[in-house]
């Protein structure tokens, strides 16, 4: 029997590649000689660096960077084999950077996700793969312009100060100093939301309260955003901010798209063609997939889901184990997942289910090969 286990984290209680090795130690207790191939999995956000790097022998390369209030922050990214960069925005430029009672999306910036893709540039890489999931930011991708060369103008030439509030004032964009290197280097954009720039469904209304926005806040934003778009509009006969994920990351989809010609795509199809996903499943009799939690939601754009749709191709059974089972599970059964084991053994608490994570993954994937041995006997 050969086995494929690629898991997505298990948020805040083990990493793809812990949860892997946690899997295949439970197959190995009821099924000692089977074969298992153990690959870590992301869909774009948290843990994608670390995942790719430890399943592609990347480096990580740590950098200080802008902060998303102008401190200085140490933010990592990967590099893979082939010159491919992989970041994370939210290392640079994310939300869990900021306390609570400091976050201001009017002034928040996407600088310090722009250092690293120039860093990334100047050290070869022409393919970068970003994440743009947990922001702190509402700019536009404008900060991370910014740093690859770009000045945003008021109307009397002046340049503009960082973050989402003085993008009302826009009147010009200079790219004269803008990189060269962007217009060689291929930006995938890992994004898995549909929320266009602006308006009711936008970035601001949609995600501006969590990142510290009032509702004055949110509607400045919007409008600000709403004064972005004209501008660019104007100067490169684009238009953009209406195409799906243009508002993720408070509009550095958009940023992305605009200013370094990037391609938003789901991030776990970008992963799973990234690590030739496919070439792993010649031979495999059952795919093992897992995250913290499953419901209705995850078939849009989860790990567990995408994987299901690559073995259903190979009409490969699919097992999923999960840290907790929510609403409407019962939706993904149609998207190629076989059956969802949960990891919890009895009842307690969500931090002694974290805790104990790696033994509960252990205890799961045996008590679920066990089923599969009754199976195999009728």
């Amino acid at each position: 029997m050969k086995i494929l286990i690629a898991p997505d984290s298990f948020k805040g209680s083990a990493t793809s590649l812990r949860a892997a090795e946690a899997i295949g130690k439970g197959v190995h207790q009821i099924f000692p000689d089977a074969e298992l191939v153990q690959i870590p999995v992301a869909d774009g956000g948290e843990g994608t660096v670390e995942a790719l790097t430890e399943s592609m022998n990347g480096e990580i390369i740590h950098k200080d960077v802008q902060g998303p209030l102008g401190k200085v922050v140490d933010a990592e990214y990967g590099i893979l084999p082939g010159e491919v960069a992989v970041i994370e925005m939210a290392s640079a430029s994310g939300l869990t950077l900021i306390p609570d009672n400091k976050r201001n999306p009017l002034i928040t910036s996407t600088y310090g996700t722009g250092q690293l893709i120039l860093d990334a540039m100047e050290r070869g890489c022409r393919e970068i793969i970003i994440g743009i999931g947990g922001s702190a930011t509402n700019d536009g991708g404008t900060g991370m312009a910014r740093a690859l060369g770009f000045r945003f103008l008021d109307s009397h030439g002046k340049e503009l100060p960082e973050g989402g509030g003085a993008l009302s004032y826009i009147s010009d964009i200079d790219d004269s100093e803008m990189d060269e290197r962007i217009q060689k280097t291929k930006f995938l954009v890992a994004c898995d939301v549909t929320n266009p720039l602006t308006g009711s469904e936008g970035a601001s209304h949609i995600y501006g309260a969590q990142k510290g926005a009032s509702l004055s806040d949110i509607q400045h934003l919007d409008e600000a955003l709403g004064n972005l778009a004209k501008i660019v509009n104007s100067k490169y006969c684009r238009a953009n901010e209406n195409i799906p994920g243009a508002g993720a990351a408070g509009g550095l989809g958009y940023g992305l798209m605009e200013f370094c010609g990037g391609e938003l795509k789901s991030g776990i199809e970008i992963v799973l063609d990234l690590i030739k996903f496919d070439s792993y499943l010649d031979g495999v009799d059952l795919v093992i997939s897992g995250e913290g939690r499953i419901d209705g939601q995850s078939v849009y754009g989860k790990v567990p889901v995408g994987i299901a749709g690559r073995a259903k191709k190979k009409d490969i059974p699919v097992l999923v184990v999960v840290g907790d089972i929510g609403p409407k599970v019962d939706a993904v059964y149609d998207h190629g997942i076989d059956a969802v084991m949960s990891s919890v053994n009895k009842a307690m608490s969500l931090d002694e289910a974290m805790s104990r994570a790696y033994e509960l993954l252990i205890d799961s994937a045996s008590r679920a090969m066990r089923m599969i041995k009754i199976g195999m006997s009728l």
